[in-house]
């Protein structure tokens, strides 16, 4: 049995979602867990859910169950490392992404957005790297996407006075389906009021 399929099946047989797995030249085997994550019923606003977190304890009953389970298939490895996902947490599934709707996330994508894309806007159509708000969107045909938006205005800097007479610089958005990226991640933003607490936009990255 593939290692992938190993972890993932002990990891989900356990009741955790697997998030990543990174295999070092150096033999270092880190499998990144989480709780699973329910949508909150029809009319509950996700602030008010209580954030949850993965334990000590929860990483310490993986390694043991893994420990066994690579040993049982005779998986190479030199030391095994279970832990929670990190502030720059990758989205990999649809459900990742209905889970940080409203989050600053990096999003890669595949290929460049294209000159149809750039055109009328102040994106470059070489652009692949995108930092933005998650949203959900509905097109025309009833057809759920997504999209990111973010402002060009340039960050904030704590204690910074902001002119109120400013204008603001308009906001941007950039629609996208999950097959178009090749990496998406939680922007590695760091809020004393914890991931729940969604914020302003942040500049894109070039």
């Amino acid at each position: 049995m593939a290692l992938k399929e190993i972890v993932e099946q002990t990891v989900a047989g356990l009741g955790y979602d697997l998030v990543e797995i990174e295999r070092s030249a150096a033999g270092l085997l880190r499998v990144t867990i989480d709780l699973p994550w329910t949508r909150p019923p029809e009319g509950v606003n996700a602030d008010a859910v209580p954030e949850q977190f993965v334990t000590v304890e929860d990483c310490e009953t993986v390694t043991r169950q893994l420990l066994f389970a690579l040993e049982v298939d005779g998986i190479e490895y030199k030391r095994l490392e279970v832990s929670s996902p990190g502030i720059d947490r990758p989205l990999r599934s649809e459900s990742d992404f209905e889970r940080f709707v409203g989050q600053q996330i990096d999003i890669t994508l595949k290929v460049p957005v294209g000159v149809d894309v750039a055109a009328g806007t102040t994106v470059n159509a070489n652009r692949k790297k995108f930092r933005g708000v998650l949203e959900r969107t509905t097109g025309t045909d009833g057809i759920l996407g997504w999209q990111i938006v973010w402002s060009d205005a340039p960050a904030v800097k704590p204690g910074q006075k902001v002119s109120k007479k400013r204008v603001p610089a308009p906001l941007q958005a950039l629609g996208f389906v999950l097959d178009e990226l090749k990496e998406a991640r939680l922007a590695p933003i760091v809020s004393f009021k914890g991931r729940g607490a969604k914020g302003g936009t942040e500049p894109d990255l070039d």
